[in-house]
């Protein structure tokens, strides 16, 4: 990234009450564009508060996010998707009755500017059945075309979302524990699918995971939250070898 370009996501003293219990408390995180950072954080720590108030589910009481250098605090979910960026969630999101390729062929279509809207569905042929078709194929879910989404496999559902991101083209997507419920056997080929997405698509990647050695391998930077702050942001060998990090996340002492 050069010195002109903005980061990819600048979270400053981002703050969050509800009902005078703390969420989060001065924020602060710059991911340089095309770069990959893990948050992590025992039960409790604001990991998934944080990814819903930069995807803008929930509106922050003080501080700013500022996406590709433009503030989105006060802007509106759809806005920030139109803006390049993407989320999955800790529980899958996808229209279960609607095929495998229906899913992707919507977020296509919304992304290029048609309606959300199953009563407008795009032709066999256009733009964003095309860009669905190249999505799945991607991730290896494109022999399960018609199958609908609610009856594929758990892991095969975490390929589905990651071929809606793809579809949408976002170029800063927060994946909130994408193995969560995966068996093993899936995993590898999962973490697989996310890297290709990353060094494809060249985009800015932010994951909550559990597994944490999953993480450590994949990202290049670790932010460790604790009671809704964020008290470490280093390599992530750094990271673990942190007193600090192993008394607060491992509750160990070095």
């Amino acid at each position: 990234m050069s010195s002109s370009t903005p980061p990819a996501l600048e979270i400053a003293g981002l703050g969050l009450q509800i009902g005078g219990a703390t969420i989060l408390k001065d924020v602060d995180l710059t991911v340089p564009a095309g770069s990959s950072v893990g948050v992590i954080g025992p039960n409790g720590a604001g990991k998934t508060t944080l990814f819903n108030a930069v995807s803008g589910l929930v509106k922050p009481t003080s501080g700013s996010i500022r996406l590709h250098g433009s503030d989105v605090t006060r802007t509106s979910v759809p806005r920030r998707a139109r803006a390049g960026l993407g989320r999955t969630f800790q529980t899958s999101s996808l229209f279960p009755r609607l095929s495998v390729l229906e899913n992707v062929r919507l977020a296509a279509q919304a992304q290029l500017g048609g309606s959300y809207s199953l009563l407008r569905f795009p032709g066999r042929a256009d733009a964003a059945t095309r860009r669905a078709h190249a999505a799945l194929e991607e991730v290896g879910l494109d022999h399960k075309l018609d199958a609908f989404a609610g009856d594929i496999s758990h892991g095969d559902k975490r390929k589905l979302e990651i071929a809606v991101l793809l579809a949408t083209d976002a170029d800063v997507v927060l994946l909130d524990e994408p193995m969560a419920g995966v068996g093993s056997g899936d995993v590898p080929g999962l973490v697989d699918t996310i890297r290709r997405m990353q060094s494809e698509k060249n985009c800015t990647v932010l994951m909550v995971e559990h597994h944490i050695d999953v993480l450590l391998g994949f990202v290049d930077k670790v932010a460790v939250m604790y009671f809704g702050s964020i008290i470490a942001f280093d390599d992530p060998a750094e990271i673990m070898a942190n007193p600090v990090v192993q008394q607060a996340y491992l509750g160990t002492a070095a």
